[in-house]
């Protein structure tokens, strides 16, 4: 059985590592990478031909590859040229675009997505979403501070004392908190709110002071994203970061809900009122971000305020971000394929769960049957 691994279009980072290469091997998978696929993570093609894979044309990769593994989807031409029953796996989002699903079914591919995987436990070890959001919160502080005018630390020179920056994260899942030891490390003073209450323990535990609004819906089962709160609970919590936004240096926003567009935790108003020189970051850009003003892919300027949207600060660090990537994805090839065949055992609740172009003869049957 082949995997195809092509180039990604407009991204640094590639699917699968040298390093994983004869773990493939072991599990009976032959490897096809597209020439200079690894060039934006540093791993040249003599990189995985030395580990045993074989650099191929995108032509070639279409024509053999039973399995196309890739870290953003690949363009829509690209594969509607996959031969028939090819398994597609990537970050495809079947939830926010209900088209993709039909799409493959009629061009007679088979999907994976990464961000269906159930984020439990047991999928840890395969949880893209987590690992590339710890290198977004990394980031999101490094780019903070190459915006802000500011010294990140107190200072204390011969010239005069100068204050620590402080810095308000919104949001304490997986990227926050990766935000918040960052911006700890570097000096800063943090504040953090999040609508789960577990969340405490975990922010303080950094250092960081928490920053409580009573009456958050706490929803364990959202897989580590947002829940819609009621509108009450939005007002009152939109008072409360207006107050501390206008004491920050850095706003960092991450909070998102599956599948809806990301809540408003920073309106216009709130920013007329930080202080020039200010820097949002906001991470959750791609789905409308938590900024009222966020533009995505964009850096703009209001008011004397930086506000950068990019939900995707992981691609700016692409060597750690693939290798991340390519152990998350290896845990989960472990899962579907066993001695160099494809099985897509649906009764398996990580495989039910990431495979999303399901057909009725490949549901599991009822129990008793």
């Amino acid at each position: 059985m082949k995997l195809g691994i092509p180039k990604e279009q407009g991204d640094g980072r590639v699917a699968i590592v040298p390093a994983t290469i004869p773990k493939l091997k072991d599990l009976g998978l032959d490897v096809l990478i597209e020439a200079d696929a690894g060039l934006g993570a540093m791993f040249t093609d003599a990189d995985y031909t030395a580990q045993g894979a074989q650099i191929a044309t995108l032509e070639a990769l279409l024509k053999e590859s039973d399995i196309f593994l890739s870290v953003n989807p690949l363009p829509e031409g690209t594969m509607q040229a996959m031969q028939p029953q090819t398994l597609v796996i990537s970050l495809f989002q079947p939830y926010m675009d209900d088209t993709i699903t039909d799409k493959l079914r009629g061009w007679n591919l088979r999907g994976c997505s990464f961000d269906m995987i159930p984020r439990t436990t047991l999928a840890q070890s395969m949880d893209v979403l987590s690992s590339m959001a710890s290198v977004a919160g990394y980031r999101a502080v490094l780019e903070a501070a190459r915006h802000l005018p500011r010294y990140f630390p107190m200072m204390i020179t011969a010239a005069g004392s100068i204050p620590p920056s402080k810095v308000l994260v919104l949001g304490a899942g997986v990227a926050g908190l990766q935000a918040i030891a960052t911006a700890r490390r570097l000096g800063a003073m943090v504040e953090a709110f999040d609508t789960r209450a577990a969340a405490k323990e975990e922010v303080e535990s950094l250092g960081a002071k928490f920053v409580e609004v009573p009456g958050a819906k706490d929803e364990k089962s959202a897989g580590g994203y947002a829940v819609e709160q009621s509108e009450d609970f939005l007002r009152r919590q939109r008072e409360e970061v207006q107050i501390r936004a206008a004491k920050a240096d850095i706003i960092i926003t991450t909070a998102q809900v599956r599948g809806r567009k990301a809540p408003i935790l920073v309106p216009k108003e709130t920013i007329e009122k930080m202080k020039r020189g200010s820097v949002i970051v906001d991470l959750a850009a791609s789905t409308g971000g938590n900024c009222e003003l966020t533009q995505n892919d964009q850096v703009i300027q209001h008011n004397g305020v930086t506000i950068i949207g990019n939900s995707n600060l992981a691609g700016l660090m692409p060597q750690d971000s693939s290798m991340l990537f390519s152990n998350n994805a290896l845990n989960f090839l472990k899962v579907i394929v066993q001695k160099g065949e494809l099985n897509l055992d649906m009764n398996n609740e990580i495989v039910r769960g990431a495979y999303f172009t399901t057909t009725p003869a490949e549901q599991p049957a009822a129990k008793g049957e």
